[in-house]
């Protein structure tokens, strides 16, 4: 009877998995429906508006026109804003063909908005690669999650690993500085400690796989190191595919000092030693700190270092304007570090 009852309990479950992809398929079909739909609106009045002698003033009329009859019969997403999308979308997506059915028209939205080609289809592909919803779609951009990356690469390299043209060979290429960590919900002024961010990141373990970027899952929570009589326990440990190598992350609600680094230094040789198979990379430790002193980063490492990084971590969403100026100063100390390597030599 038992047995009878777990195959009755395994034919219910595949049944119920059918039923549930069909729903999941039919939505997304609606969904590229709806896409095709505003791209094929933006064509007719794109093509309606080279007709009008005085393009301007008749491409406002026609779309304020058709949105009044068309809201009137269908609703509001047909309003004039939504008709100005349209045309906007037919004019950044001329090839019906090169819609993507994995993005859906809130997506297409955010993307017709960015001006630059190579950010663009950054975000287009990923949003593809790593199945994104429209809100993480949008979460990304706000973070300036493109910009991020280019701190530490070109835009060629990381275009090209969004098209999967190559593989990304250093941690640089995936982990990003700063993380922005605004999901965990922690405020900006209240006294928290490391447990208390480590607890919240596990608690939103979805949103941080979000940020940590590309191939990462998720090994253990205060993994226990036994060296001889003494215990140590790395904060988190996560595996990344594409790198092939384990990532230990130490978090810091303070500024950084060199024993953090040597604490880091410590376990990152550990899995190395002990952990790391053969055929994997060198493992790689990632640094979470409120801030940070790069020159005392500098110095207490080796000087071909390219596996222990820092990365400073806000618990808010910055403005575009507070990221870019970031940005910027990064750009800038790194220059100036390139300068002085110049000089010596």
């Amino acid at each position: 009877m038992n047995e009878l009852n777990n195959l009755n309990s395994m034919f219910l479950t595949d049944m119920r998995g059918i039923v549930l992809d069909a729903r999941n398929n039919a939505v997304k079909s609606v969904e590229f429906v709806r896409v095709q739909m505003y791209w094929r609106l933006g064509e007719r009045i794109f093509v309606e508006e080279q007709r009008g002698q005085d393009r301007a003033e008749y491409g406002k009329y026609i779309i304020k026109n058709s949105a009044a009859n068309l809201e009137a019969e269908f609703g509001s997403g047909f309003s004039v804003r939504q008709l100005e999308l349209a045309r906007q979308f037919y004019r950044v997506y001329p090839i019906v063909n090169e819609l993507r059915p994995q993005l859906n028209w809130s997506q297409y939205r955010l993307l017709i908005r960015i001006d630059d080609d190579y950010k663009r289809e950054y975000y287009e592909l990923e949003s593809v690669n790593n199945a994104w919803t429209g809100r993480e779609t949008e979460r990304q951009i706000n973070s300036l999650l493109y910009e991020r990356l280019l701190m530490s690469n070109d835009k060629e390299s990381v275009v090209a690993v969004a098209r999967k043209q190559r593989i990304p060979q250093t941690p640089t290429e995936i982990i990003k500085d700063p993380m922005i960590l605004e999901f965990l919900g922690l405020k900006r002024d209240a006294a928290y400690y490391e447990k208390d961010v480590e607890t919240a990141l596990i608690t939103h373990l979805q949103e941080f796989l979000l940020e940590m970027g590309n191939g990462f899952s998720f090994v253990a929570r205060q993994k226990r190191l036994l060296l001889e009589d003494d215990e140590f326990f790395a904060d988190l440990v996560f595996y990344n595919r594409l790198l092939r190598c384990f990532v230990v992350i130490e978090i810091k609600n303070r500024k950084i000092t060199h024993a953090d680094l040597g604490q880091l230094q410590m376990y990152v040789n550990y899995f190395d030693r002990v952990e790391k198979l053969p055929d994997e990379n060198a493992t790689v430790g990632i640094l979470l700190c409120t801030a940070k002193n790069d020159t005392v980063v500098k110095f207490s490492l080796p000087e071909d270092n390219t596996n222990i990084l820092t990365s400073k971590y806000q618990l808010y969403l910055p403005s575009e304007q507070e990221l870019i100026e970031e940005i910027e100063e990064v750009i800038n100390l790194a220059e100036q570090a390139g300068t002085e390597g110049d000089d010596e030599t």
